[in-house]
């Protein structure tokens, strides 16, 4: 074999080569619609946390039909925790709703309605990449980890002075979590 036929066996190597890397690179690229399967799962469970939530909060507006003139304290606290658990299911439904939509956007394809020109860059629902996206999932999550401490703290008996000493400090820790959430130890940072 003579050179000239030994450079047209590699150049046609290296095509056949490059067509087998294109094929693959489109099956990747296609292997990404996968994640239709979370975003479709995690919206079914946004609506059943809503629904769920809203049972919940329906349960404590009926309650209040039965209250005697003079209720008891566990009674209220029963419906004051059954409003709370509903606004729980609330924000764990948000949260999942995030994850969807942030699971779309960054694997799928972008929402062109979502990105309005008007609206760019507000929301809990504009996330641009993965980092935006555990920022906005951690806050969802905490403050809803607060509103479950908060509910555990309803039923709290304070009997002396350590279960108030615990009490306190319970409430001092739930403010110190909202103040970092919110973010305000960051304010002087540019994003």
């Amino acid at each position: 074999m003579n050179d000239s036929q030994l450079a047209v066996t590699e150049s046609n190597g290296k095509r056949r080569l490059r067509r087998y890397e294109l094929r693959f690179e489109k099956v990747l690229w296609r292997l990404r619609l996968i994640a239709i399967l979370p975003v479709i799962m995690s919206l079914a469970s946004t609506c059943i946390t809503f629904v769920l939530g809203t049972m919940e909060i329906g349960k404590a507006i009926l309650g209040l039909a039965s209250v005697e003139s003079a209720p008891h304290k566990s009674y209220i606290a029963r419906l004051l925790g059954s409003v709370v658990t509903g606004i729980d299911l609330y924000l764990i439904g948000i949260a999942l709703l995030i994850f969807g939509y942030g699971v779309y956007e960054l694997l799928i394809s972008p929402i062109d309605t979502a990105r309005n020109a008007s609206r760019v860059g507000e929301g809990l629902l504009d996330i641009r990449d993965l980092d935006q996206l555990k920022e906005k999932l951690v806050k969802v999550l905490v403050v809803a980890l607060i509103v479950s401490a908060f509910k555990a703290m309803l039923s709290l008996p304070i009997v002396d002075g350590p279960s108030l000493a615990f009490f306190c400090l319970s409430v001092l820790l739930l403010a110190i979590s909202g103040f970092l959430v919110t973010g305000n130890l960051g304010k002087g940072k540019k994003h």
